[in-house]
């Protein structure tokens, strides 16, 4: 039978990085996961106390489109109690985890034959979702000394959006008010649809990340309970869109998913009253940023952006390696630390960059330096 070729998209590296870790356990191995960008944490106990109340008294059927009412109205006063927010509760689409916010918001947005613009390094699933939509993403190649965030000089002419990360994937780095302002005036003067990841607000370590919506509403805001809640395999996001693009929002939600599941919702509901179980998980990525900011230069990975947020160190190791697939595979092979290439960041340049996730326990975190230590020592 034949393929379309908009099916043809690019793999996951990072996911064939963590078959090849899982192959390694099954034959026996200790592996020490620095690779996935997974919380090791449990979903917050409200939300597990919930949940299990819910099997108990309700069927747990279809919900509307949008997601529960009361779920809205609840991911609305988050913004009031984060950002100083008023927000609508109408606005807020809950969906099948932040993929499905963006699957939503880039049919709801863009065209086929349209060219959107994406900060490299960056999330790879963006760019590989713009693609099976038939929608050109155009990368835009960020650089170190702007902490791997684009600028307004630099989105190209020929293009009809606009996304952003702050906290990035794979960097960490986040975008100040007076940059992300300028980059939304930017984008609203040329009339470019605006999209804003912020799925790791709430991971942050010094000032707090700052949110689109702050500065307007000409935007479509994406998050996600799979990052500060610790709930990524319950499959729920939401995003903010403009009062305009409800209901087609909304027409949209019904035709490709029906409505989120109801039990994560139940779930996610609860967690956002999680916040002391939360915050305590936040000082863990605290203390491991600290640990690897100290003990990553000290093995020899020295060209790192500082992360403001989220839960990764991006490095440049091209004193080490124009192979960074290989160079991963070696570590795994020969430390036991699975790491993740960044190939999967940024097509042109990841071949002498890796990304290191420090979301598991610190004692993992410890571990995993010591190994990496005496790896780059022996090579």
């Amino acid at each position: 039978m034949r393929f379309s070729n908009r099916g043809q998209v690019d793999p996951f590296i990072v996911m064939d990085v963590m078959e090849a870790a899982r192959a390694a356990e099954a034959a026996g191995r200790h592996i020490i996961h620095m690779e996935v960008g997974q919380p090791s944490t449990p979903a917050p106990a409200l939300a597990r106390k919930a949940m299990a109340a819910a099997l108990e008294r309700d069927s747990l059927g279809y919900t509307v489109a949008l997601g529960l009412p009361e779920l809205r109205r609840g991911i609305a006063d988050l913004y009031r109690r984060w950002y100083g927010v008023d927000l609508n509760p109408d606005r807020v689409v809950v969906t099948p985890g932040s993929s499905g916010a963006f699957i939503l918001a880039f049919s709801a947005l863009f065209d086929a034959g349209d060219r959107v613009a994406l900060g490299a390094p960056g999330y790879p699933s963006y760019r590989q979702i713009l693609r099976a939509m038939s929608v050109t993403p155009v990368d835009i190649l960020t650089l170190p000394e702007n902490r791997y965030q684009p600028v307004p000089s630099e989105i190209p002419a020929d293009v009809q959006g606009l996304i952003v990360a702050s906290p990035g994937n794979p960097s960490g780095t986040m975008l100040g008010r007076a940059e992300l302002s300028a980059l939304m005036g930017a984008a609203a003067e040329r009339d470019l649809a605006f999209v804003s990841d912020e799925i790791y607000h709430g991971l942050h370590y010094e000032d707090r990340a700052v949110s689109a919506l702050e500065i307007g509403d000409e935007a479509y805001v994406i998050n996600s309970f799979s990052k500060y809640f610790s709930m990524t395999g319950w499959r729920l996001g939401w995003m903010v869109v403009p009062e305009a693009h409800i209901r087609t929002v909304e027409r949209l939600a019904q035709n490709l998913f029906i409505c989120p599941p109801h039990a994560s919702q139940i779930a996610a509901l609860a967690a956002l009253d999680a916040t002391e179980e939360l915050e305590a998980n936040r000082s863990v990525y605290a203390a491991n940023r600290a640990l690897m900011l100290d003990r990553l230069p000290k093995a020899g990975f020295t060209k790192i952006a500082p992360p403001d947020g989220a839960f990764y160190i991006y490095a440049d190791v091209s004193d080490l390696t124009t192979d960074s697939r290989a160079f991963a595979a070696e570590v795994l092979e020969k430390a036991g630390v699975a790491v993740t290439p960044g190939l999967d960041f940024d097509p042109v340049r990841g071949a002498t960059t890796l990304r290191f996730s420090y979301a598991r326990a610190t004692a993992d975190i410890e571990e995993g330096l010591e190994r990496l230590t005496r790896f780059m020592a022996s090579r």
